[in-house]
């Protein structure tokens, strides 16, 4: 942020040249004259020291760069997807092992992940099963993906998240 002659009120200011050398304790007006002599902006780096500390720097080439590290830091940390995989209680082993298998595919791929068992029916009546089957489920996910907590019963499914290691 540059120190506005308006709303600037320190008379003496640190100085960082540059090269990022310092050059000690100045006057704000000083301060102001060697920005104009090497043709570039003075620039606040921190109000809350005594005295502030200031920069002579192209202003415009740091507002420049900090667009485009915010950007690239967007483009990193795309907005990691949520996947889902659904489980019921009457599950034959080889479909539970094709889900399993879906679920590690999505942890490796960095993708959270979301495991939902839904009672359908009668089903309801049974939640202990269900219960066993997720605890099951977390067992096998254990050593790709950490559990946010403990399965939670949402109406009729039963849920919990992960995050892959």
């Amino acid at each position: 942020m540059k120190p506005n002659d308006r709303t600037f009120t320190a008379e003496q200011v640190r100085l960082i040249g540059v090269d990022g050398e310092q050059l000690n304790v100045v006057p704000y007006a000083r301060a102001r004259e060697l920005a104009q002599e090497a043709g570039l902006d003075l620039v606040l780096v921190s109000d809350r020291s005594t005295p502030p500390v200031v920069r002579i720097m192209n202003f415009g080439k740091l507002q420049y760069e900090q667009k485009k590290n915010l950007k690239a830091q967007r483009k990193n940390s795309a907005a990691q997807k949520l996947k889902e995989v659904k489980f019921h209680v009457n599950i034959d082993d080889h479909d539970y092992q094709t889900k399993l298998k879906h679920a590690l595919d999505f942890l490796e791929k960095g993708c959270r992940l979301k495991i939902t068992l839904a009672l359908r029916g009668r089903e309801m009546a049974h939640q202990d099963l269900a219960f066993q089957l997720m605890d099951q489920v977390m067992a096998a996910l254990a050593p790709y993906a950490d559990a946010d907590g403990k399965p939670k019963m949402l109406g009729r499914n039963i849920s919990v998240n992960f995050a892959p290691k």
